[in-house]
């Protein structure tokens, strides 16, 4: 090829990366790989091998883990946790601090190590997952080092089992590790099968640090040996994958008390306004979708145009495929390497052939493990490419008019990762950010991350969230637990006193009082067996009408938070107006003294949470880039929740307070065995301006009502302060749509003290969003 060649037609040269330290290092462990535990790689065992997904060539040998092997991985960090978190965080920042450099220094033997055994191109390796990784062990060996003064009041999860997928095995890695080892953690972790190699290198890398031994366990092997970590003994399962494990897992560890992370599939919408710039939204799609070949979980793989300027963009889009490089991912001039294996080619090769639509795609692929990237137009909405997870370097489209349709169509999915936005706009940017549906929003951008600003979804993409703070303080638990729930019973009698008024029982349902659906009523009596009121027994009928309340409610989500502190202040003024009726109630219910002090401290606990109603709301994150990363707090919308038996107003009131103070709509079963107390606060509530649908009690049978909750699709977290039998029970139906629980696990709380308005009641009120926007002429 001649000089007037090139110009003329602008083709990249080939610039391959050698693989030769890479391969060396394969050979020198021999090709086969045992398991890392305790410090210490084991002898190979029965082994599967890990090929070069572009070439189909054997990499290695990997051993396949047995039951006896993570028993062993579990007992070593097991072992050595207790020591890891007694040396202190400033301690455990050198190792991290070790470990960050160590990945630095061997940089580029992980980007060829990753590219050869994952498919991914090497640019993208060397820029971006081996980057970020370091990126993470920097910035949590900074908050190992800051732990005992910023993290005071909290304790190390314990041993922490961890499971990564195929698409970023190292950076995964990364994401789970760095957060544990810096709060005192030990983990086990599992690498994905068909991408073990990084792992174990990392291995290596810990015994060059001097971690200590049994601190990080690696074992290896398929999904077999992550369903043994679940069930294994301990404390905190993180796990990144499929949305469909992702349930199992869930079911798997209810009711064991296990903490629980979950980041799993997405259907990202890409939102295109006419008024963005064109080419530069163009640019911004092609890392969006054809990033890491389309195997990104936040992969902008829905594609929504304003329809004024769908036409044109197509055009600009195909024409930006047509020059995709497909091919060798070794070679840094490739722009789409290869599918990860055969399986998952298969799998994205027969979700296109099924579907409609108007295709293009790039030509000129090699055979093998590789996919054209993809656009296919003309599309429903209700098409299943539109709404299932491809995995893959395909992108489909749809077309939409306004704002708020663009919004209707990227919230119309069980998904709820990531969105992108496109806009020279910035007020229509920042109008459609807040309103979609996802844990992170990139405004004229994409693939935006960093260790200091949390990534995680809502919906069926999971709970819980990696990165800055949040991430953090998954891997740490309250220092203190409380003592086991006493079960309470209600008072038995058959006597009645005579009542000068018929109060009629009903439940307090969208503002207004009303019969239960099935009709009945049961007796509640004093502790002299005297009959004192009736109380509604609700049935799943009530609390569907409830939740139809609840979700009707949005203008509370809506509303300033200077707005509802108002409210909730002028609901404690009422609720201190009529204290002292109040307290005889609870006294005579109860058979105890203690009514006055209750009404004192749930007075308070309102006026507490009314003061955080407009100091919880999110921070600006340090991120490197000119730009802003908001980590935003925003509501998490209808949220059910099972008040504590022991203390019936103040129990209900700690619940309620701090769900509405961050702008939620409730559904609260009041105490079974002293429900009386709803009926008078009912009462306050409607005169107080709460919005009819804001607050909505009912009473009745804890565990009927709590499936009933755990179990409907409309409410998005569920909290339980009662019996230790709830919390099973409880996440196991909540595995259906995967909302977000909060359980007592049978352990009470102070309701009295600090623990009963703790910040982890604005914690869980609240979900994370990220909003990413980068500035600058």
């Amino acid at each position: 090829m001649t000089v007037k060649d090139i110009f003329e037609n602008m083709d990249y040269g080939s610039a391959p990366e050698s693989a030769g330290d890479a391969l060396a290092w394969i050979t020198d462990q021999g090709a086969r790989f045992g398991l890392f535990i305790d410090g210490e790689f084991t002898a190979p065992g029965d082994t599967f091998e890990t090929t070069n997904p572009a070439t189909g060539e054997v990499l290695a040998d990997i051993t396949q883990a047995t039951a006896d092997d993570v028993a062993a991985a579990v007992a070593a960090a097991r072992a050595a946790q207790p020591e890891w978190e007694a040396i202190g965080g400033p301690a455990r920042a050198r190792f991290l601090y070790a470990l960050a450099r160590l990945l630095q220094k061997h940089s580029r033997l992980f980007a060829v190590l990753e590219t050869l055994d994952n498919g991914k191109p090497i640019r993208e390796a060397r820029d971006v997952d081996i980057a970020l990784a370091h990126r993470h062990f920097y910035y949590h060996a900074g908050c190992a080092q800051l732990e005992e003064t910023q993290a005071q009041g909290r304790v190390a999860q314990g041993v922490c089992g961890q499971i990564i997928p195929w698409n970023f095995p190292l950076l995964m890695l990364a994401w789970k590790v760095a957060p544990a080892l810096a709060m005192g953690n030990t983990v086990v972790l599992k690498p994905a099968e068909w991408t073990s190699l990084t792992a174990l290198l990392f291995a290596d890398i810990c015994r060059q640090a001097g971690l200590p031994k049994g601190v990080v366990n690696i074992v290896t092997g398929d999904g077999a040996v992550g369903e043994m970590i679940v069930t294994a003994d301990v404390d905190k399962i993180a796990f990144t994958g499929s949305t469909e494990v992702g349930r199992k897992i869930r079911q798997a560890t209810a009711g064991s008390g296990k903490s629980l992370t979950l980041e799993l599939g997405g259907k990202s919408p890409y939102i295109v306004f006419e008024d963005a710039d064109l080419d530069s939204a163009v640019e911004g799609l092609v890392d969006a979708i054809w990033f890491n070949g389309g195997q990104v979980c936040c992969a902008g793989s829905r594609l929504l145009v304003q329809e004024g300027i769908a036409d044109r963009f197509y055009a600009k889009l195909r024409a930006r495929m047509d020059k995709l490089r497909v091919g060798n991912p070794l070679d840094k001039s490739i722009d789409v390497g290869a599918i990860v294996h055969p399986e998952q080619l298969a799998r994205i090769r027969a979700m296109v052939e099924a579907s409609g639509g108007d295709m293009h795609q790039t030509a000129g692929v090699p055979e093998g493990c590789y996919y054209a990237p993809t656009l296919i137009t003309d599309l429903s909405n209700a098409d299943p490419l539109m709404q299932e997870e491809i995995f893959g370097p395909v992108l489909v489209a749809t077309t939409f008019r306004t704002p708020s349709e663009a919004i209707e169509i990227a919230n119309n999915t069980r998904y709820g990762l990531a969105a992108t936005v496109w806009s020279e706009n910035i007020n229509v940017a920042l109008d459609v950010a807040p309103r979609l549906a996802a844990g992170v929003v990139w405004v004229n951008g994409t693939n935006m991350f960093d260790a200091a600003a949390p990534f995680g979804g809502i919906r069926e993409s999971g709970f819980g969230r990696e990165g800055g703070p949040e991430g953090l303080r998954a891997y740490s638990k309250p220092a203190e637990k409380g003592p086991l729930v006493t079960e309470i019973a209600a008072f038995e009698g058959d006597s009645a006193e005579p009542q000068p008024v018929d109060r009629t029982a009903k439940h307090y349902i969208g503002g207004k009082q009303a019969r239960p659906d099935g009709g009945y009523a049961r007796n509640i009596y004093d502790a002299s067996g005297a009959l004192i009121g009736q109380s509604p027994i609700g049935n799943r009928k009530d609390i569907r009408n409830a939740v139809e309340a609840a979700r009707g409610a949005k203008g509370w989500s809506a509303a300033t938070a200077h707005n509802r502190a108002q409210v909730i202040y002028f609901l404690a003024e009422n609720l201190s107006a009529r204290a002292g009726e109040l307290a005889k109630t609870i006294d005579r219910m109860t058979g105890q003294d203690t009514g006055a002090d209750e009404v004192e401290v749930a007075v308070n606990r309102l006026f507490h949470y009314a003061a955080w109603s407009d100091k919880f709301a999110g921070d600006a994150r340090a991120v490197p880039m000119r730009g802003l990363a908001m980590a935003l707090r925003e509501p998490v919308g209808v949220i059910g929740a099972i008040a504590p038996n022991e203390f019936p107003l103040l129990g209900l009131v700690s619940v309620m307070a701090p769900a509405i103070a961050m702008g939620n709509r409730t559904v609260i079963v009041a105490s079974e065995a002293y429900p009386l107390i709803t009926q008078d606060l009912t009462q306050i509530l409607e005169t107080s301006d709460v919005p009819a649908g804001a607050v909505n009690l009912i009473t009745g049978p804890h565990a009927e009502l709590a499936a009933t909750l755990a179990d409907h699709a409309d409410v998005d977290a569920l909290w339980s302060f009662g019996a230790a039998a709830l919390a099973g029970d409880i996440e196991r139906r909540a595995a259906g749509n995967l909302k977000r629980t909060w359980v007592n696990h049978g352990h009470g709380r102070d309701w009295f003290g600090p623990d009963g308005q703790s910040r982890n009641f604005l914690e869980e009120a609240t979900e994370v969003k990220t909003v990413w926007v980068p500035y600058g002429a």
